[in-house]
């Protein structure tokens, strides 16, 4: 019978790192996760705020408005000032046509506070647009 002394202290220098990297992959994923929610929300709730404005620049700057108040609301911080693109160009037309209004939002989300790893990278770009439909029996000015 062959003695294991020491055993325990192998595997455990051997687990110990591979158990850390998985925990580290977890926090980025769900990190990646929870901002994409944030920025779908933010989408959302920018492009309802623009369809049911009565101008398109009123859509414009409603759009804007919702999407920052929304991304302040989930607590998601950018890198930089996140990007919000309203297309409002279906105001233009008359009538009782559907048509419809998109927002794009987009946001750089840092990774540096657990960049453990040299393959973690720095940042990452999520993007989400939202399209819903102007209200056609909302008086358009």
């Amino acid at each position: 019978m062959r003695r294991q002394r020491g055993s325990v202290s192998v595997e455990m220098a051997i687990l110990a790192p591979a158990f850390l990297l998985l925990i580290v992959l977890g926090i980025v994923h769900g990190r990646v996760a929870i901002a994409a929610n944030a920025i779908d929300v933010a989408a959302h709730d920018a492009a309802r705020a623009a369809s049911i404005s009565r101008t398109a620049g009123a859509a414009e700057s409603n759009a804007i408005a919702a999407a920052t108040e929304a991304l302040a609301q989930q607590g998601l911080e950018c890198v930089e000032a996140p990007q919000i693109e309203p297309d409002v160009s279906g105001f233009a037309q008359d009538g009782l046509q559907l048509v419809f209004v998109s927002v794009t939002v987009t946001c750089e989300v840092s990774f540096v506070d657990v960049k453990f790893l040299p393959f973690i990278p720095d940042s990452r770009v999520l993007t989400s647009t939202f399209v819903s439909p102007v209200d056609i029996f909302r008086e358009r000015q």
